[in-house]
Parts: C-alpha cells; structure tokens; sequence
C-alpha cells in the first residue's frame, strides 16, 4: 500500500492544469534506530524545552520563532505572520521553463519526489505533459512550497508518472573553486594512465542498485541479535592507521591489473645485488649496556687482480 501524499496540489502548464500528488521517493524509516534512554533506570530520556536564562520550562503555545539580530537580540515572529506570505505557487506547480535534463548540475540535487496524478478527471492533461517531456527529452523546472518555503523543482517523466526533484538554490551550493584550486596540477605519464584506463575498463558495468548492500546496517543487526540472545560482544577502541609505506604508483597499477584479470598479485620485485657483492654484519652500539645491534652492509668489492 502505497504512503498517504505528502503534498497535494495542481499541475499547470499553461492554461493545462490537473490534480497531483507528491509522495517522497525514498525512506530512511527503515533504517536501524536508537533512543536515548537512561543507562541506570533503562528508562527513554525526555527532553525539556526551557528558557535559556530563566530555567523556566515552556509549553508550546510560549515559544515562538525568532531571528537574530545582535548578540541575545532577535526579531520574535509569530506564525500568522509568516503565513501571512503569500506566494503564487502555494498549492499549484506552475511549470516555468524546460531544459535538457542533463544541463541541471547535480550539485543541485536535493529530494526526490514520485508525482501522481490526484483525480481520474486530471489523468489525461496528466499524461499529455508528461507524453510531451518524453517526446523532446527535457525536464521541466516549476516551483512549489512545502514546509512554508518556496523550492525550486524539477520534473522529468518516469515510467506512467513523474519524479519532482526539490533543487538548491545558487546561495546553497557551495563554490567547488574554494576546494579544487589548491589541487596542484601534476603530468601523468602516457604509459601510467592507460594502465589506470586498463583497470577502469575492467570494472566497468551497467547501474545496478539491487546489488547495493549496506553492510553495516546488516553487521548491526547481527550484533543486536547477539545482545538480544546474551551473547558478549566484542569492544574496539582502535581505528585503522594510514598506510605509512611508500608505495610505488606504477608497480601497484600493474599489480591491479593482474588483480582485475584474476591472476595472484606478485609482490614487488627485489633489487638484485651488483656481482661479487655481499652482505656483512657489522656491530653497532645499542641502548642497552654491553648489547648491539647488527645491520647489513654491503662488502667491499673485490680488488681486480
């Protein structure tokens, strides 16, 4: 049984219009979850709104929205006020404009919505333009207010209905200069990258959520099973370290290419000794009295005769 809309109003293209529905397309409700709860008593936690300076505790019709204008200095706005705004698109999305669906940057992304139609009478001027995106592959970008604010939303056919994404606005996206100007720019040797390419080709394949698995969410069930039944559970403090060797980067591309064709990885090849070169032992002073240590160190060559 499909959930109850979060949203209900009219599509309008033009003078077109017909009743929909918007129903968010995904879910986090199935997700694990955790209460606070008191870890003496074992009893949940209730939390208390109270007055910053006063202590007093406050009931709902006592608190308001505020804006802050200086330190401990704020704007109280009262709920009539802010519905008092009135906005054409309250309970209408009015399409403004389509564009090629891949023009919109997915930095604008936001929630995805599934888009109905909401009455039988609508199901025709519905399908007329949703049919007309598909016939000239674009998206239609309108406007819609939910939660009392105005979000931009875009529109693109999906099977017999529509799917609404809510995008940002420009001032919410941040500017991805500020983070990629500082990337110094390094040459790549040909015989580098088309290792690099080698291995992309190797992995590449078709989009396929089902195969997604969330494999902490699967490990926690079980670890709640285990709690569940008694079982002890294992406590780690520790965090894997970052890898402190020097890795060669081609030696680890050829490596993965023989990982991606399903040979073994071959360990790096040691550096042969020069001819009539051997190692020695020589004694050096330790920490501790009367003991040393000893390394290897390459012999001197023999004098030619």
């Amino acid at each position: 049984m499909a959930p109850r809309p979060y949203w209900k109003g009219y599509l309008k293209l033009s003078l077109v219009s017909c009743p929909i529905a918007l129903t968010p397309a995904t879910s986090s409700s199935e997700k694990i979850s955790f209460r606070q709860i008191n870890k003496k008593t074992g009893n949940r936690i209730r939390q208390k709104k109270v007055d910053s300076v006063t202590e007093e505790e406050l009931s709902s019709d006592q608190i308001a929205k505020g804006y802050e204008v200086g330190k401990d200095e704020f704007l109280i706005m009262e709920d009539e006020e802010l519905e008092a705004v009135q906005l054409e698109s309250t309970h209408t999305i009015e399409i403004d404009q389509f564009v090629p669906l891949s023009q919109i940057d997915k930095r604008y992304f936001d929630q995805p919505y599934y888009i109905v139609p909401n009455d039988e009478v609508g199901v025709e001027a519905f399908a007329v333009i949703r049919d007309a995106m598909v016939g000239k592959s674009v998206a239609a970008l309108g406007r819609v207010v939910m939660n009392k604010r105005e979000r931009v939303i875009a529109l693109e056919p999906h099977g017999k209905g529509l799917i609404g994404t809510a995008l940002h606005y420009p001032y919410e996206v941040r500017k991805a200069a500020d983070y990629f100007d500082e990337i110094p720019d390094v040459k790549i040797q040909p015989d580098m990258l088309n290792l690099a390419q080698h291995i992309v080709e190797q992995k590449l394949g078709d989009f396929q959520p089902d195969l997604f698995v969330d494999r902490y969410e699967q490990a926690l069930i079980e670890v709640l099973k285990k709690k569940q039944a008694h079982i002890p559970l294992k406590k780690s403090t520790d965090r894997p370290s970052a890898p402190t060797n020097v890795v060669n980067l081609m030696d680890a591309l050829r490596r993965s290419m023989d990982v991606e064709k399903g040979k073994p990885a071959k360990a790096p090849k040691a550096k042969k000794k020069a001819a009539g070169q051997r190692e020695m032992l020589l004694p050096i002073s330790g920490s501790g009295k009367g003991k040393t240590k000893e390394v290897a160190k390459p012999a001197a060559r023999r004098k030619a005769s």
